[in-house]
């Protein structure tokens, strides 16, 4: 089975602040599959659109079962795919992702079973980014009262996790910015504040997650840290600079709480350099960026070498989404899975045929051939660029 043509598509959900970009992956046997290059959100999704296009002759005529050989080749002839660059890694995960759901459907079996088959039958689910509310679409959650009410909409959904940012916005709703140095009083207050009325909302039997997106460094993450133990916070993601594990060495021994993080780490010998120095308990790999469904797999395999636990990161399209499913459904360390505000907006559910949503906090991968997913015919319309790649 060769692959004869790529289709590249920006989707459009008007707004720039939201555009996944998804390829197709097309063979001579009329079988496709999609995958995701999971830069859609901020900044960088036309770049990974345009290196997709460019890319893609490099797999034409390839052997689309042959992934091993795509993904190497890709990796090894682009010359700046072994510096882990996020623009490039994204269009090898979009790819290797696709092929994937290709060898599924030629097989007529799911991904996951691909992939080793069922280690957990249903999966703990957690309610992302609720400093952005938990409604159809994101807001702001910026006083005690608005957060607790997120996390109180988000339990009576049946989740009994939840992850916040407790320093995107201040108390008058604008952004904090980044915290370099000692925490200022007002900032410690404001942090204390918010965490303490979660948890008394919350009670003792809801894991509460923090989210720092690298806004800190090593001393005001300690420092913060030291804020967060007495409320038993079940780890905290991104506390530093995401690519320099001294940095983050430094807050593993500032703290008790388990760190997190890998969604801006990308490929097996960037995630090892943190494994071997156990500076994340929690790997956070993003299918979308860190190399495809094949280098996600080496990633969450080498982890479990290292006794640590995987979470993978979840903020893309449908296609994003169900990929995670198939993986986290078959490596045995497994922790829990993030279910993205953003999976509630219907800008983003339109995006896919099917809308895998948690069901009392616990979800289950598809059971369709492939990743059992697909872009929508309203997707591909409504695309704000599409080009097809045929060599």
């Amino acid at each position: 089975m060769k692959i004869t043509s790529v289709d590249v598509f920006l989707l459009n959900c008007g707004t720039d602040s939201w555009r996944p970009i998804v390829c197709r992956v097309n063979t001579d046997e009329g079988i496709s599959g999609y995958g995701e290059a999971s830069v859609g959100f901020d900044t960088g999704a036309p770049a990974a659109y345009a290196m997709i296009a460019d890319v893609a002759p490099l797999v034409i005529g390839m052997d689309a079962m042959a992934h091993e050989a795509v993904w190497d080749k890709l990796y090894r002839t682009t010359f700046w795919a072994q510096a882990g660059g996020t623009i490039l890694f994204s269009a090898i995960s979009a790819i290797d992702t696709a092929l994937w759901d290709i060898k599924g459907k030629a097989l007529g079996i799911p991904l996951y079973k691909l992939l080793g088959g069922k280690t957990n039958e249903s999966l703990r689910c957690y309610a992302s980014q609720l400093q952005f509310g938990w409604g159809s679409n994101m807001g702001k959650a910026v006083t005690d009262e608005e957060l607790v009410e997120a996390c109180q909409k988000a339990v009576s959904e049946g989740f009994d996790a939840v992850k916040i940012n407790f320093i995107t916005f201040n108390d008058e709703g604008g952004r904090v910015g980044f915290l370099r140095g000692p925490l200022t009083p007002n900032v410690r207050r404001m942090i204390e504040r918010r965490v303490s009325a979660v948890r008394k909302s919350l009670g003792p039997d809801v894991d509460i997650i923090v989210e720092n997106h690298a806004r800190t460094d090593a001393v005001s993450a300690v420092e913060m840290c030291e804020l967060l133990e007495p409320y038993h916070i079940m780890f905290i993601e991104e506390a530093a600079t995401p690519l320099y594990p001294p940095t983050m060495k430094v807050i593993r021994q500032g703290t008790k709480i388990p760190l997190a993080g890998g969604e801006r780490i990308f490929s097996r010998w960037n995630f090892l350099n943190f494994f071997k120095e156990d500076t994340i308990q929690i790997a956070q790999p993003d299918i979308g960026t860190c190399g495809g469904v094949s280098e996600a797999k080496k990633i969450c395999d080498m982890a479990h070498a290292f006794d640590t636990g995987v979470q993978i990161h979840v903020c893309g399209s449908p296609i994003s989404i169900a990929a995670s499913l198939h993986l986290e459904a078959s490596i045995p360390n497994f922790v829990i899975h993030e279910h993205h505000v953003i999976n509630r907006a219907k800008m983003n559910i339109d995006l896919g045929v099917y809308d895998y949503a948690p069901v009392n906090g616990k979800i289950a991968p598809p059971d369709l051939p492939g990743l059992g997913q697909a872009l929508s015919e309203k997707a591909i319309r409504e695309a704000s660029a599409h080009c097809v790649v045929t060599g």
